[in-house]
């Protein structure tokens, strides 16, 4: 069985999206949800979901191994960050290349990096006047939004998009498209 690890910062609407999609498959796991935000919503969705979570902290995150280990210990194949805001360590790196991955929305390269994440890009885009944005599924490595996509799917943008209802149609092709690619990647390792 291959077991996913979910990092998540916020609502969690894309990771329980993701334990809906696997909840029937007998070779895929959502095995844990992790979060850096004692709030958040996800943890209420894991809880919900009955699927082991965990709250860490900056300090454990990134001067220990105790996150790794914790992946190690569960035999987790594959991290998804859901709507995670931290880069994620060297030594997690090191430990999952190519095994990790990240849903951005906004079509990469355009509209990535630090702070560009929520309806931060949403606002973007329209105020440049894009006639077009999207979602983008990429590998993570140690830079924001830089790693290689893996899937992009696109939307028009309408002249009367407000960032809101333009983020709503993106949270559709998260959510259709984000559990294919995970799958996708899956049948890869």
């Amino acid at each position: 069985m291959k077991k996913i690890a979910v990092f998540a910062s916020g609502n969690g609407s894309n990771a329980e999206q993701i334990a809906h999609f696997f909840s029937d498959n007998n070779d895929v796991e959502v095995s844990i949800i992790l979060t850096n935000n004692l709030k958040a919503g996800v943890l209420e969705r894991a809880s919900r979901l009955n699927i082991h979570s965990l709250v860490f902290d900056r300090k454990s995150f990134y001067h220990t191994d105790n996150i790794l280990n914790i992946l190690k210990e569960k035999n987790i194949d594959l991290i998804v960050l859901a709507g995670f805001m931290w880069l994620v360590p060297h030594n997690i790196l090191t430990h999952y290349p190519n095994r990790i991955i990240n849903i951005h929305p906004a079509l990469l390269p355009k509209y990535g990096g630090k702070g560009m994440y929520g309806h931060h890009v949403h606002e973007a885009v329209i105020a440049a006047g894009e006639t077009k944005s999207g979602i983008s599924i990429h590998y993570v490595n140690e830079k924001y939004d830089e790693g290689q996509v893996i899937l992009q799917k696109e939307l028009k943008v309408l002249k009367n998009d407000t960032p809101e209802n333009l983020a709503s149609r993106i949270h559709e092709l998260e959510y259709e498209y984000y559990p294919k690619a995970i799958e996708q990647v899956l049948t890869e390792l």
